[in-house]
């Protein structure tokens, strides 16, 4: 099955809650925050607790949020978070399934204000962040506006500690254009279709996105003073092993946009990791009979995707300790992107 019908059939209900963007004009309203979300309750909350202290004058914004998650948890939250009760605060749930493009759109369309601010549901931004958005995107009138996204710096122990840690750091302008942190003009989102609801999962559909707006004439620039800061997720090894299958769908993006390939290690590898596995692998099957053979061929792999916890002993061995599954992730990143080659019809590794 292609990628444009994994979703025929499994659209989802959507239903509104608050006034729809004709029933109410957003007279002054500047900024709509966009959120898409899904079984995160609590990083949801965070994430609305830090947006109710923005210095931005309240009638200056206001909060999107689309959902589908599976409790009720999420619901409640957003029916009782003051910035609900203040008006400021608007949702739409969804049935379970829709991937973030799908809620993304319902989302923006909903929305009142002229730009169009995406973040996400695991992101905390400073209590400037709204203000400097909005000097940003009135020095760049027409711009696709890219912040930076720092790790939080509240949970860098987690990082440090976990070995199966996950974040985001994004230093723009970059071509992926992440939505963790990204401005457009609602004018442009509408010209350009919104993200392709064909992606059934979150694998490259804000770069998707950014390219097509961009091939219509917009700008991407930098805004680095808008900032926002990213969580940190603990995962166990399995989890992570699963969740690598999404990434099969980033050849539909490449065979779509083959400029992409300029930022690819050979214009074919995702990660340069990936470009010393195959020899890695070869390595190990050669350990025994050819042991310096093997550890030539595994060593530039394992500096490439060995973790950094400093240069002291402890930290050495804590970080070769994990490479094995370092490995394994590596190992099933490759098998998606071959499946995802076949399937889309572009080779990428």
């Amino acid at each position: 099955m292609g990628v444009h019908g994994h979703l025929q059939g499994r659209r989802a209900a959507q239903r509104p809650v608050g006034p729809g963007r004709r029933a109410v004009e957003g007279l002054g309203l500047k900024l709509s925050v966009v959120v898409s979300s899904h079984d995160r309750p609590l990083r949801l909350r965070w994430l609305l607790n830090a947006l109710e202290e923005q210095t931005l004058d309240r009638g200056a914004w206001e909060v999107v949020v689309a959902h589908d998650s599976s409790d009720s948890q999420t619901e409640e939250l957003l029916r009782a978070h003051p910035l609900a009760t203040a008006g400021v605060l608007r949702h739409l749930t969804f049935e379970p399934g829709p991937g973030p493009a799908a809620k993304r759109n319902a989302a923006w369309r909903l929305a009142r204000a002229e730009t169009i601010v995406f973040t996400d549901d695991d992101c905390r931004p400073p209590a400037d962040w709204l203000a400097n958005a909005l000097a940003a995107v009135e020095r760049h009138p027409g711009a696709i506006v890219q912040g930076t996204t720092r790790v939080d710096p509240d949970e860098l122990a987690v990082r440090h500690h976990a070995p199966h840690a996950r974040s985001q750091e994004v230093t723009p302008p970059t071509a992926f254009a992440q939505t963790c942190n990204i401005a457009y003009p609602r004018a442009l989102l509408e010209q350009a279709g919104g993200f392709d609801e064909a992606l059934p999962l979150a694998a490259g559909e804000d770069t998707d996105l950014a390219i097509r707006a961009q091939s219509l004439g917009a700008q991407l620039v930098a805004a680095p003073e808008v900032l926002t800061y990213h969580a940190v997720e603990a995962v166990t090894l399995p989890a992570r092993l699963r969740e690598t299958w999404r990434w099969q769908h980033l050849a539909y993006i490449v065979r779509r946009h083959p400029q992409l390939r300029e930022q690819m290690p050979l214009r074919l590898f995702w990660k340069p990791s990936h470009a010393y596995l195959i020899p890695a692998l070869a390595g190990l099957g050669l350990a025994r009979r050819h042991p310096l053979l093997a550890a030539l061929l595994v060593l530039p792999w394992a500096l490439v995707a060995r973790p950094s916890y400093g240069s002291g002993p402890r930290g050495l061995a804590r970080a070769a300790s994990e490479l094995p599954a370092r490995m394994a992730v590596d190992v099933a990143e490759t098998a998606a992107m071959v499946r995802g080659s076949v399937r889309h019809r572009t080779p990428m590794l």
